[in-house]
């Protein structure tokens, strides 16, 4: 099992030759930041903060094995690595993660020109598209021994063209399983093939019955929309190839297996990707609006209720998951989750931070709101951390006052 950190902040930190309390590089904040660092004695993990400040100095810890404030086995040196739909926000945090940790290579894939700027020569940027089958069988010649599949159309664009959707998203990903299972094969061992899917997966009555409901992983999974569809379609695949593919088989042949391993992901809050009017992107809208001073109207009414999540938690979520040793990992699929919220509640944060913001709800659409209604309140992960040490290092308070908001901030600052 993945676990935190094994020592407690201040026995990381003492002994430490800290020029920076001294040193005019470093800021008075960060310096005091270290002194209550060192004050606290509980066993727990790092955060982003700590991490910086760790880096500033040498503590005879592996940098490469800290990432996103967790330390992990590293599974991942001299392995080589494909990500699909890697231009996005968490396929670049992943590309420049997983260089930290020694890997052999890294086979980054997108159907758009490379937005990663990356010099490392373990580094290949693939542009190509997943429902090329000749290219994503000829990968399986590079021998891969992860995956981390990150390309889709997302809820929004897929019910535009919900053909298509389908094509990218079930047969492009059947494209991908096919080229890990052939990898495994080549490897003796299965691929770890790492899938993204998403709380549209379900598909709650319209009855207030479930308003209080945690949902596990199996409940309801009944999505209104392509996008959920094709979702939980592939997490029957990914099970499939995961345990029994080609049951039946009498050919003599080995058929392989996937190690397929798939997170179902609330609202993603991010502070560095603007959004991109996503069905949950009522949340990032409203902070990203107030910040540039420009006014939204929310299409969802005050009282809508969903689960969100950090997106350092996300990435670091996939990265754990995908170390966690596979008798750990009982079930193909599992929930991870931070907090929920109400639309009302993000506008109250978000003019907290920003006052005078013009935020409303008098641009409500009802065929969006009926997909948002139809996903849980709350979703329970208490199998992901049972089995893999899950647990979300943002809460609500800290996703906003140390990530969020700062980073919006930054990213619209004048000057």
């Amino acid at each position: 099992m993945v676990k935190p950190l094994g020592v407690c902040r201040g026995a990381l930190f003492e002994g430490l030759e800290l020029p920076g309390y001294n040193c005019p590089r470093r800021s008075t904040a960060a310096a005091g930041k270290l002194r209550r660092i060192k004050r606290k004695k509980k066993i727990t993990t790092l955060w982003p903060h700590e991490l910086e400040i760790l880096s500033s100095y040498s503590c005879g810890i592996s940098k490469s094995l800290i990432v996103f404030g967790v330390t992990m086995p590293n599974l991942f040196s001299d392995k080589t690595v494909l990500i699909t739909g890697a231009n996005g926000e968490i396929g670049h945090s992943l590309c420049h993660a997983l260089l930290k940790m020694d890997v052999k290579g890294i086979l980054a894939l997108d159907v758009h020109p490379q937005t990663i700027s990356c010099q490392d020569p373990r580094f290949s940027f693939i542009q190509g598209d997943i429902l090329d089958k000749a290219l994503i069988e000829s990968l399986a010649s590079r021998k891969f021994d992860f995956v981390f599949h990150l390309a889709a159309l997302l809820s929004t664009r897929a019910e535009m063209i919900p053909v298509m959707a389908h094509r990218v998203n079930v047969e492009g990903t059947l494209n991908l399983l096919e080229a890990a299972r052939v990898s495994g094969i080549d490897n003796n061992e299965p691929v770890r093939f790492i899938f993204p899917s998403t709380i549209a997966a379900y598909g709650l009555p319209d009855d207030s019955s479930v308003d209080e409901l945690y949902c596990v992983e199996d409940q309801f999974c009944s999505p209104i929309t392509m996008y959920g569809i094709n979702k939980i379609y592939v997490e029957k695949l990914g099970a499939y190839y995961r345990n029994s593919f080609a049951s039946l088989d009498n050919s003599g042949q080995p058929q392989g297996r996937v190690d397929f391993r798939a997170l179902r992901f609330p609202g993603l809050l991010s502070a560095d990707s603007v959004p991109t009017g996503g069905t949950s992107d009522y949340g990032p809208q409203m902070l990203h609006n107030a910040a540039k001073g420009e006014k939204y109207s929310c299409f969802v009414t005050p009282e809508t209720r969903i689960p969100f999540m950090a997106m350092p938690d996300a990435v670091r979520a996939l990265l754990e998951v995908s170390s966690a040793a596979s008798s750990s990992i009982k079930q193909p699929v599992y929930n991870v989750n931070s907090f929920s919220i109400t639309a009302s509640e993000i506008r109250d944060i978000t003019l907290s931070h920003f006052p005078g913001s013009e935020i409303d709800f008098l641009g409500i659409d009802q065929r969006r709101l009926k997909i948002v209604k139809s996903w849980p309140r709350y979703i329970d992960d208490s199998a992901a951390r049972k089995d893999w040490g899950w647990k979300a290092e943002y809460d609500l308070k800290t996703t906003f006052s140390d990530y969020l908001v700062p980073g919006v901030k930054r990213r619209y600052q004048k000057g």
